[in-house]
């Protein structure tokens, strides 16, 4: 391939990787005005995000596949495409219905973005470059969530939420002009069957599941997840015996892929409560103003969009998994750090940790895709890509889940006041203290590399 066209797909996949995570960190600085447009109360205004990320989660796995059919070039315009006209038509929306409606137009639309986005690059880069491309591609998608919540705060208080859907049409329709001059195609299982049945068993299962994940801590929301759990179970054991499957499970019997994304999945799942927790931490118990409190936050994806580019380039320089494996030893550190926040703690510690978490989020993140796409063979690259950004929605949604549940365990429904904010500290840093003890787990999965099982507990007990 020319330069000019690795170029070319390298912008494409920067502004597309930044669309989605943007639209879906500034919405909720919208929710209050959307709320009080529409009179929905709060639980109608979670679903908001919600049905967007259960829609993602639901068509990842099988518009990937049908990408690897009929080309992964194709579907992802036609997702950059759909993007645009439901950006556009939310920003005219007259109900809450109907701003559900295209949110899960977004959210399927999201899915031909992020299910082929790894796949292209994987596709155009080799081995030497993939690195450093697939690190840029990341720092698109942070400073979408960096810029996000600033951009949405002032998009919506000098020209109301409308704006913010307003403002992807032109980034939609630039990206859509990127991807046209775009050259070659890569549609490896083209010819193949579509397993129509394997798809609606997966998105019913992952329904269920994410469904039952957001009514946690009711005990129907258990029973669910218990459901969702065995539909995936029954998915994989179909799919293990027919020719032509949605998602070739065989692909998870590569040991590399299927502990990559597993330390992934922890990274996700410990990443999203960071912000939740400390923005309720800085506004009520420290008693910060959200203009004050979101630039404190906003050190950490600050630090993720500066150390991406490294990240992908030391991953081809030196083995990809030592590189993730140094990341989330500073995310280890980052979480263990917050678990001695209190009602007097300087904001110093804060900013530390928020800066180690950054620089651990980066380094973990592209070379650890980096790892997982060059573990398969091209063919799989569509459903390595999907499936990464499956687990990527599934962490998010699960670590969300887990620390409202700590929360509701250790507060119940009270609402938070000076008078239970040492009740609120401690349900934080329980949250934090878990999601360092799994950080670290995931440090061993990322360091394990290629080697065998064996080796990998041995560096667990520290033997090595």
């Amino acid at each position: 391939m020319s330069i000019s066209n690795k170029n070319y797909a390298l912008l494409v996949a920067v502004m597309a990787a930044f669309l989605t995570p943007f639209v879906g960190s500034s919405i909720n600085i919208a929710l209050p005005p959307i709320g009080m447009e529409f009179g929905a109360d709060a639980v109608l205004l979670g679903w908001i995000n919600t049905i967007y990320l259960l829609t993602l989660a639901v068509f990842l796995i099988p518009l990937g596949r049908i990408a690897d059919i009929h080309g992964r070039k194709r579907i992802f315009t036609y997702g950059i495409i759909l993007f645009t006209i439901s950006s556009l038509l939310a920003a005219f929306s007259s109900s809450l219905e109907m701003l559900m409606v295209l949110r899960v137009l977004q959210g399927a639309s999201s899915a031909m973005i992020f299910g082929n986005l790894f796949a292209i690059i994987a596709s155009l880069f080799p081995d030497g470059e993939r690195g450093k491309a697939l690190g840029i591609t990341v720092t698109g998608a942070f400073m979408g969530l960096f810029l996000g919540p600033v951009l949405g705060g002032i998009l919506t208080q000098y020209l109301g939420w409308r704006s913010i859907f307003f403002f992807n049409v032109p980034l939609g329709i630039l990206t859509t002009l990127a991807v046209f001059r775009l050259k070659g195609e890569w549609a490896e299982g083209s010819g193949e069957k579509f397993d129509l049945v394997g798809s609606v068993v997966l998105g019913g299962s992952l329904t269920v599941l994410i469904y039952g994940l957001a009514q946690l801590p009711e005990n129907f929301g258990y029973y669910l997840i218990l459901m969702g759990l065995i539909g995936l179970g029954t998915f994989f054991y179909m799919e293990g015996r027919i020719k032509s499957p949605v998602l070739d499970v065989k692909i998870f019997k590569n040991r590399s892929f299927t502990l990559h994304n597993l330390a992934a999945f922890i990274s996700y799942s410990a990443g999203v409560p960071i912000v939740f927790l400390l923005s309720l931490y800085l506004q009520f118990v420290k008693g910060m103003g959200p203009q004050s409190a979101g630039l404190i936050l906003a050190v950490q994806p600050v630090m993720m969009a500066i150390f991406s580019p490294l990240a992908g380039m030391l991953s081809d320089k030196i083995e990809p998994y030592r590189v993730a494996g140094l990341g989330m030893g500073l995310t280890t550190l980052g979480l263990a750090g917050l678990t001695f926040l209190g009602e007097d703690t300087n904001l110093g510690l804060v900013v530390v940790c928020l800066v180690a978490l950054g620089m651990g989020f980066a380094l973990f993140s592209s070379p650890n895709t980096n790892v997982i796409m060059g573990s398969v063979e091209s063919r799989l690259y569509g459903a390595a890509s999907a499936t990464l950004s499956s687990i990527r929605v599934l962490g998010q949604m699960s670590g969300m889940a887990v620390a409202i549940l700590v929360l509701n365990i250790v507060m119940g429904s009270a609402i938070i006041s000076p008078e239970n904010y040492s009740s609120f500290i401690y349900s934080s840093q329980l949250s934090f203290a878990l999601f360092a003890g799994t950080a670290f787990i995931g440090m061993i999965l990322s360091l394990s590399g290629k080697k065998s099982v064996d080796d990998l507990f041995k560096k667990l007990l520290f033997c090595e």
